[in-house]
């Protein structure tokens, strides 16, 4: 039995905590912060960390991770095309690795950083994906090093993935990327009823994560660049006509910069 949680780190990080309660061994995604950690095993001695995992090399994500593995002697999983501090096992789009008895898939998704990858886990109960910056719960990474057509194909990848895949995102972005979504879609009421839920969340302090790719499909625009509606308020923000899903995502992404 896998229990996650996060562990808030900085101002709107989240250190996803993996538990296998049966053996008492743990493993982190993207401790950007060794501190949230070392915490939490100091808490709980009698539990073993064995695996840090990696999605992209900036620092809020890796910062963490030289410190966690000199304490804990934890197996760093990383992207083979990023400097990943520490890392014992370079990875590659496709390959697989077993961390606490969940087996994932690592699927290569550049475009917020051109080696970036996500983890996904097909298990039959809840599958499972770790998806960095690239996916957010209602929206989606900047574009700081590939290019908007390497983004909208890496969250095309993401978004065929099962609808009841549960999406762990590494930052607390919610709130804000569904003011966002509602501006796209006024008329979207599965939009407009997930920001009033979001809203009540965040009033009483709660984590809004994990999501859901169904959710996301219904409700994130950058998902949802192939409907009439996203590519009208797209090519009303650009003043002109957008030919593809490519330069309709190009076109909300310059708009979320700004919005």
């Amino acid at each position: 039995m896998i229990q996650i949680d996060a562990l808030p780190a900085f101002s709107d990080n989240y250190i996803w905590l993996l538990q296998d309660t049966a053996t008492q061994r743990c493993a982190v995604v993207d401790p950007g912060d060794a501190q949230p950690v070392l915490d939490w095993l100091d808490a709980h001695p009698q539990w073993q960390l064995t695996d840090i995992l990696i999605t992209h090399h900036h620092q809020d994500h890796v910062g963490g991770v030289e410190a966690i593995k000199a304490r804990t002697g934890a197996q760093v999983h990383g992207p083979a095309n990023e400097q990943i501090p520490a890392r014992d096992v370079a990875l590659i789009d496709g390959a697989t690795l077993t961390v606490l008895g969940i087996t994932f898939q690592v699927i290569e998704v550049p475009g917020h950083t051109l080696g970036h990858i996500a983890f996904y886990s097909a298990q039959p109960d809840v599958p499972l994906l770790f998806s960095g910056d690239t996916l957010f719960a209602g929206g989606c990474g900047r574009v700081f090093e590939g290019t908007p057509a390497q983004m909208h194909d890496s969250l095309a990848r993401l978004a065929a993935l099962p609808e009841a895949t549960e999406v762990y995102c590494a930052h607390e972005y919610t709130l804000s990327n569904l003011r966002f979504a509602q501006a796209v879609e006024p008329d979207n009421a599965q939009v407009r009823q997930r920001l009033a839920d979001v809203h009540t969340l965040r009033a009483e302090q709660r984590i809004t994560l994990p999501s859901t790719l169904g959710l996301e499909r219904r409700t994130n625009p950058f998902l949802r660049t192939a409907e009439t509606s996203v590519k009208q308020k797209a090519d009303e923000w650009t003043d002109s006509v957008n030919p593809s899903s490519i330069a309709v995502f190009a076109a909300l992404r310059a708009w979320k910069n700004a919005f």
